[in-house]
């Protein structure tokens, strides 16, 4: 079976792209600094994965992590020290080098039309042309928002403990919300799709929800009331500071929640709606995901939300 190669394996984003690549029948190779890449999560057939290790700052190690792959599928770290466009284009030569099909790039955020919007979304657009110039196969999803982020440690005990949804999202934003199994379909679905070679597209799950829609759905699973109690993008910054721990180094602490403000207090603003996805679109391009993608209510059915359920901050 053709070997997928999945950069940034440990992250939660890389974990469910492992699952469902498992799923479909591919041999998978995970890439991580880590040599453990699940950190005990439950992914059945994980003991089938090949581990290598990469350095995305070091190009040296690219060749030996890339090496047999067919496909690779990359996701941009939120903590990156490097940007957007120089990342994924290095990540593209070195698959191009390797004579890889395909490098898959999910940008976990939204692309605009065109260039010019701030903060990620101007590094979706330049990235996007890095990874055209590079000389490998490829194709990019904007996945705008992502159900699993209630899992991590700056959502979920809000939820578990105190019964309240904390999130920086104005009481009247329209979300796309997607699980990260569903982004892995996506990224799965393109890779023998000659008409997705050279192409983008933004993608979000089945419903588009406000925060009181959010609320009612945690509700159902929790049996108990869940309260709507949006925090300031000012205060989500600093949440996801505290969240990170010592994984993020002192000197970035403030530059980063000020970032979080600034992104969070643009896109509850913005004209150009980043968290809505308009879905026709989409199942234009993958019919045959129509009917499948999982409503928020069935995902949080199936999770466990117990202080076991480890999920990163980030990734």
């Amino acid at each position: 079976m053709a070997l997928i190669t999945v950069v940034g394996a440990s992250g939660r984003q890389g974990m469910a792209q492992v699952r469902q690549a498992l799923a479909a029948g591919y041999d998978v190779r995970a890439l991580s600094r880590h040599e453990d890449p699940f950190a005990g999560a439950k992914i059945e057939g994980s003991d089938k994965v090949e581990v290598r290790p990469i350095d995305l700052y070091d190009t040296e190690t690219y060749k030996n992590a890339f090496e047999g792959s067919d496909y690779i599928f990359y996701t941009h770290p939120l903590q990156a020290r490097a940007d957007r466009a120089v990342l994924v284009g290095q990540v593209g030569k070195a698959g191009a080098e390797a004579g890889v099909k395909r490098v898959v790039w999910n940008t976990s955020s939204w692309i605009p039309d065109k260039p010019g919007d701030a903060f990620t979304y101007a590094g979706n657009t330049a990235g996007i042309n890095a990874l055209w110039r590079s000389g490998a196969p490829g194709t990019v999803f904007g996945s705008v928002l992502f159900m699993d982020n209630l899992l991590t440690n700056w959502a979920r005990p809000f939820i578990v403990n105190e019964g309240r949804y904390v999130y920086p999202h104005n009481p009247q934003l329209e979300a796309n919300w997607i699980s990260l199994d569903d982004v892995a379909k996506f990224m799965l679905a393109s890779i023998e799709r000659p008409d997705m070679e050279g192409a983008w597209l933004n993608i979000g799950g089945p419903e588009r929800l406000k925060g009181k829609q959010v609320t009612e759905i945690l509700s159902n699973t929790f049996k108990k009331p869940i309260k709507y109690d949006p925090c300031t993008p000012a205060e989500f910054g600093k949440y996801l500071v505290e969240a990170a721990g010592d994984d993020m180094p002192a000197e970035m602490r403030a530059a980063f929640a000020d970032g979080i403000r600034d992104f969070y207090e643009y896109n509850n603003t913005a004209p150009t709606k980043p968290f809505e996805v308009e879905m026709g679109h989409v199942y234009e391009r993958f019919p045959e995901l129509e009917g499948k993608l999982e409503p928020m209510q069935d995902w949080a059915n199936r999770q466990d939300w117990g202080e076991s359920n480890h999920r990163p901050a980030f990734g």
